[in-house]
């Protein structure tokens, strides 16, 4: 990624399709679980918005993708996330086994609450 992205399309572009597919299936869960949510791109990730805040991020790294939460959902759901590499705020996970759907609505449910 030469140029900074100015949207998710142009952040997933240049990614593999393995990575571009679990972050496309992230994508999607978010926008059928925030409806309300806008896209952009924060901190030169791709990030979700509502009424002007930060709601969840999520990118690519050189050997995983990472989901952006907060650290309130993932203290809420650990017993959940034990698969997963985990950090204060951060769940990371490798392309080729994307966060499931169910999981990834009770995290957005927990960081919109």
């Amino acid at each position: 990624m030469s140029a900074k992205p100015q949207t998710i399309d142009e952040y997933l572009a240049p990614l593999s399709n393995e990575k571009r597919g679990a972050l496309e299936k992230l994508r999607t869960a978010i926008r059928y679980a925030a409806p309300k949510a806008q896209e952009c791109i924060s901190y030169g990730i791709t990030a979700f918005r509502i009424d002007g805040r930060l709601l969840v991020a999520f990118g690519a790294a050189a050997n995983h993708c990472a989901f952006y939460p907060g650290a309130y959902p993932i203290k809420a759901h650990k017993s959940e996330l034990d698969a997963y590499g985990t950090s204060k705020g951060t769940i990371r996970f490798p392309a080729h086994s994307p966060l499931p759907a169910k999981l990834l609505r009770n995290l957005l449910k927990a960081r919109i609450a």
